[in-house]
């Protein structure tokens, strides 16, 4: 009788293998999703900040020496319609004084205003982030 049982077992085993092996396979876990770089996230970085900001700022350069004087300035404000005094917001870009804004300037200018409108630091600016939007705090560009 214990013949017969180990017998069974055995077979039973045997059996279980088999089917172990054309069984199909279980599905391997599911892999977290990478984390998406900055420049994949919805938003803007400050590269792209930058650029469209520079396209729009050069336009004022009408003279085309790759600088913008404050005449230069103003006179594009004007034709704008921008609201505040532009002899102001020159100033604050016009890091050395000379009278005029240059490239690296205006990078310099627009990377500490990327940063400040960035609040949680991510290095993307969300809508949320961005001045004018619905749920952005009201603030002076």
């Amino acid at each position: 009788m214990i013949r017969r049982s180990i017998f069974v077992v055995a077979l039973g085993l045997q059996a279980a293998a088999a089917a172990a092996q054309t069984a199909t396979p279980a599905t391997a876990p599911t892999q977290p999703a990478p984390i998406a770089s900055a420049s994949a996230r919805p938003g803007i970085t400050l590269e792209k900040f930058e650029a469209r900001r520079e396209k729009t700022f050069m336009r004022a350069d009408t003279d085309g020496d790759g600088k913008v004087s404050l005449a230069e300035w103003t006179a594009f404000q004007t034709q704008r319609k921008a609201k505040g005094d532009p002899a102001r917001s020159f100033a604050r870009m016009d890091a050395n004084k000379d009278g005029f804004v240059d490239k690296s300037e205006l990078d310099a200018f627009l990377a500490k205003r990327f940063a400040r409108l960035d609040k949680n630091g991510d290095g993307v600016m969300s809508a949320e982030e961005r001045p004018g939007h619905k749920t952005a705090p009201n603030q002076e560009q």
